[in-house]
C-alpha cells in the first residue's frame, strides 16, 4: 500500500514537471519565433537618431488644395522649408500648386500614383506606383524626388524591398497631427504635436486639413522657441548606408573602422 502511494506520488510529480517543462518550452519557442519575425521585418524611417534639436514637418497631398496657399504663407512667414509628399491623383488636379510648392524651395517627395494599400497589390503594381509617381513629379515640378511615404502608412517586407530596390528612402513619421480628422480642432492638433516634439522627429500633416494652417502657425514658433530647427526630411535623415531599428529610428552610421562611440561621445 505504501509502495503504491509513493509510486502514485512520483507519477503525479513527473506529470507535473513534464507539463511545466512543456509550457516553458512552448513559451520559449513562441518567443523565439516572435524575435525572429521581428528581426526579419523591414522598417521605414520614422525618426532620426540625433542629439541636435532638428526636426522636419511634412505634408501629404492626396486630396484638395484650397488651404494649401495659407500653409505656404505660414511656412514662408517663419522661413521654414518643409517636405510635401505628392500623389499623382493630386498632381493631376493641381499641377500649378505643385509647381508653386517646388518653386518656394520646399522638398518634393513621392506618395504613389493612386494612393493604394501597397501590401494589397502585386510587386509589379508597386513598381508602377513608384515609377509613375516619380515621372509625374519630375514632369510637373522639375524636382527629382528621393523619398517615398507609404499611403495610409501601410507597408510590408515586399513593398519595402521594392522601394529600397529602386533607391528611394522609405519615410514615415513619429508625430501624427491627425489633422485630417474633422473631429480634431486646431487646439487638438497643436497639443498632439507640441507635446510630442523630440530631436529627429518627423511630423505628419496634410496640405488640406481644415485646421492645419492655423495649427502650424502656432506649432512652428513654439518649436523654434524651444530651440528646434526645421529642415526638410531629406536633410534630416542620413543618406547612403544606414540602419533602422524596430522602433523606426534611423541610426547614425558608424564611421569605417569604428565599432562603437568613443568616450568623448559618451561624455566620459
Amino acid at each position: 500500500m505504501k509502495y503504491r502511494t509513493v509510486t502514485r506520488f512520483v507519477t503525479v510529480f513527473i506529470l507535473i514537471v513534464g507539463f511545466i517543462a512543456g509550457c516553458v518550452l512552448q513559451a520559449y519557442q513562441q518567443k523565439s519565433m516572435e524575435t525572429a519575425a521581428m528581426a526579419e521585418k523591414q522598417v521605414p524611417i520614422y525618426f532620426v537618431e540625433t542629439e541636435e534639436k532638428k526636426l522636419a514637418i511634412s505634408f501629404d497631398a492626396a486630396w484638395g488644395c484650397e488651404r494649401t496657399e495659407r500653409i505656404l504663407d505660414t511656412l514662408q512667414k517663419y522661413d521654414v522649408k518643409a517636405t510635401f509628399f505628392l500623389t499623382n491623383i493630386w498632381l493631376d488636379d493641381y499641377p500649378e500648386m505643385a509647381k508653386k510648392i517646388a518653386d518656394a524651395g520646399h522638398e518634393i517627395a513621392m506618395h504613389s500614383v493612386s494612393h493604394p494599400h501597397m501590401p494589397q497589390i502585386s510587386t509589379a503594381e508597386m513598381a508602377q506606383e513608384l515609377d509613375g509617381n516619380y515621372q509625374r513629379i519630375v514632369e510637373v515640378t522639375g524636382y527629382t524626388p528621393e523619398l517615398f511615404r507609404f499611403p495610409f502608412g501601410d507597408y510590408d517586407n515586399a513593398s519595402m524591398t521594392v522601394v529600397k530596390g529602386k533607391g528611394f528612402y522609405p519615410v514615415q513619421w513619429s508625430i501624427d497631427s491627425l489633422d485630417w480628422q474633422e473631429s480634431k480642432t486646431a487646439e487638438d492638433i497643436i497639443d498632439r504635436v507640441t507635446l510630442g516634439l523630440h530631436p529627429g522627429a518627423i511630423i505628419l500633416c496634410h496640405n488640406n486639413g481644415t485646421y492645419t494652417a492655423e495649427a502650424i502657425d502656432r506649432i512652428i514658433p513654439y518649436a523654434i522657441e524651444q530651440g528646434y530647427q526645421f529642415v526638410p526630411v531629406g536633410e534630416l535623415i542620413y543618406k547612403g548606408e544606414y540602419e533602422v531599428n524596430q522602433q523606426g529610428m534611423q541610426k547614425k552610421p558608424i564611421a569605417a573602422g569604428k565599432t562603437e562611440p568613443d568616450d568623448a561621445e559618451n561624455g566620459r
